[in-house]
C-alpha cells in the first residue's frame, strides 16, 4: 500500500523575508540556479524552499530530482518545455530526499517502490500551493517528481485560447441539461484545465454538480468533488454508480478508463444529466472509435455524445522580446492552402501580413516563447452526425465528415493563432504535426 497517497499531508512556510527575496530577485532559471548554488552548503529544508519558491515564481508546473552515477541533477518544467537547472553532489541529494519524502509523508525506509505523496506550501495567510510528489525507484536511487498545482491555474473559460466562433458554440453545448462533453488528448495538454473551466461557468446555487477524480488537482467551492480510492472500492464505476443516485445535475468523471466506465458515463448523459469527461485520443473524431475499442456500441454512442474538444497547448511567443516580420512567399503558400477552407470571417490574411518571430531575452529565459495557450477542434454531434456514427465509420471517414460541416483541425486553429501573432509556425508544428 505504500504507493497510495497519505491522509495527512504536510505544510511548510516559507519565511516572508525569504520569500520576498525570492519574487524581487529570480526572474529566469539563470538566476535561480545561482540562487540554489548558495544555498547548497545550507540545510536541505532551506534548499528545498529556495528550490520551491523559485520554481512557484518561475510558474514552473514540475521540478525533477534525479540521482545520476557521481551526482544529481534538478530539472524544471516551464511552459511544457524541461530545462536543466543544476547538478550538485549526493549527499546533498539525500538531505533532500529525506526532507522531501519526510513533508510528502512518504516512507523513509521505502526506497525500492514506488511513493506519492503530498504536501503544501503556504506562501501568505490565506493562499497555499499544493506540491504532488512521486518518488520512483532508478538506476542510482530515487527519482523524485514535485508537481505544483498552483491556484492561480484556474482561469476562466474565455481565457482558454478557443476562438470566438467555437467559444459561442461550446457555451450553448455546457448550458444544455443532458448529455456529454468530452475533452481529448494526449498528458498534459491541458484537460483539466479545461474541465474545471467548464465548472466554473456553469456553477450556481441552482445546480448540483459532483466530481470523481484521480486526484482532486484543485478544489473549487460550491462543487462535491470525490477522489477515487481503489482499495475502498471506489474506483471510477462504482463511485459513478453512487453518484448518480445522489441525483446531480453535471457529473464531472476525470477519465473514462474502461468499458465499465464509459457505459456508466453514457447511460448518464442519456437520462438526464450533463457529464463532463476526458478521453486520450489523438483527435476529436478518434473519441467515438475510442469508445467502442472499449466495447460500447454505436447506437449509444451516437445519442449521448453533445460534443467532443481535441486540444493542445502550444508556447506563447514573449511580447517582450518577439517581433512582427513578413511572412515568406513559401510560408504563405503553405498557409493558404491550410486555411482554404477556413471561412474569411474567422481570418484575414495576405502577402503582406506579418508573423511573430521569437527572440529571447532574461524575462522569457532566453527562449522566446512565455506562457502557453491552448489550440482547439470541436467534433459537434448534430442530428447528421449522429447518424453517420451508426454506420460505424472509420475514424478519417467521420473526420472528413466533419471538415466537410465546417469544423476547423486543430493545425488550422494553430495557423490562425500564429496570424494573430500569439505563438509561431514552427511550435505549432513542434506540438501538433505539420
Amino acid at each position: 500500500m505504500e504507493n497510495l497517497p497519505p491522509k495527512i499531508a504536510g505544510e511548510i512556510k516559507i519565511p516572508p523575508n525569504i520569500l520576498k527575496e525570492i519574487k524581487d530577485k529570480i526572474k529566469n532559471i539563470s538566476i535561480l540556479k545561482e540562487k540554489i548554488e548558495e544555498f547548497l552548503a545550507k540545510s536541505a529544508s532551506e534548499i528545498s524552499e529556495i528550490i520551491l519558491g523559485g520554481g512557484i515564481v518561475l510558474e514552473a508546473s514540475d521540478i525533477h530530482i534525479e540521482p545520476q552515477k557521481d551526482t544529481a541533477k534538478i530539472r524544471i518544467r516551464i511552459d511544457g518545455i524541461l530545462h536543466d537547472l543544476l547538478e550538485f553532489d549526493l549527499k546533498t541529494y539525500k538531505s533532500l530526499l529525506s526532507r522531501i519524502k519526510l513533508l510528502a509523508g512518504l516512507k523513509l525506509n521505502v526506497f525500492d517502490r514506488p511513493q506519492d505523496g503530498r504536501f503544501s506550501i503556504l506562501i501568505s495567510q490565506n493562499e497555499a500551493i499544493e506540491i504532488r510528489v512521486s518518488s520512483l525507484p532508478a538506476e542510482y536511487g530515487e527519482s523524485l517528481v514535485l508537481r505544483i498545482l498552483n491556484p492561480k491555474n484556474l482561469i476562466g473559460i474565455e481565457e482558454l485560447g478557443i476562438r470566438q466562433d467555437l467559444l459561442t458554440v461550446f457555451i450553448k453545448e455546457i448550458n444544455k441539461p443532458n448529455g456529454m462533453i468530452i475533452i481529448t488528448g494526449p498528458t498534459g495538454c491541458g484537460k483539466t484545465t479545461t474541465l474545471y473551466a467548464i465548472l466554473k461557468k456553469i456553477e450556481k446555487p441552482e445546480v448540483k454538480i459532483i466530481t470523481i477524480e484521480d486526484p482532486i488537482e484543485y478544489h473549487l467551492e460550491g462543487i462535491s468533488q470525490t477522489q477515487v480510492e481503489p482499495r475502498k472500492g471506489y474506483d471510477f464505476a462504482n463511485g459513478l454508480r453512487a453518484i448518480v443516485r445522489q441525483d446531480p445535475d453535471v457529473i464531472l468523471v476525470g477519465e473514462i478508463r474502461d468499458l465499465e466506465t464509459a457505459t456508466i458515463s453514457l447511460q448518464a448523459a442519456l437520462t438526464g444529466h450533463l457529464v463532463l469527461t476526458t478521453l486520450h485520443t489523438n483527435d476529436a473524431a478518434g473519441t467515438v472509435a475510442r469508445l467502442q475499442a472499449l466495447g460500447e456500441k454505436p447506437v449509444n454512442i451516437a445519442p449521448a455524445i453533445n460534443i467532443t474538444i481535441a486540444q493542445r497547448l502550444v508556447r506563447k511567443v514573449c511580447k517582450k522580446c518577439s517581433r512582427l516580420v513578413p511572412v515568406y512567399p513559401e510560408e504563405f503558400e503553405k498557409m493558404k492552402k491550410t486555411l482554404k477552407d477556413v471561412p474569411k470571417e474567422i481570418i484575414k490574411f495576405s502577402p503582406s501580413s506579418k508573423i511573430p518571430h521569437p527572440k529571447g531575452c532574461k524575462d522569457c529565459n532566453f527562449t522566446g516563447y512565455k506562457g502557453r495557450i491552448g489550440l482547439f477542434e470541436a467534433f459537434l454531434v448534430d442530428k447528421e452526425m449522429e447518424k453517420s456514427i451508426l454506420t460505424s465509420p472509420s475514424i478519417s471517414a467521420l473526420r472528413e465528415k466533419a471538415i466537410s460541416r465546417g469544423m476547423i483541425t486543430i493545425y488550422q486553429d494553430g495557423i490562425i493563432k500564429v496570424l494573430e501573432g500569439i505563438t509561431t509556425i514552427e511550435e505549432v508544428e513542434r506540438v501538433v504535426g505539420e
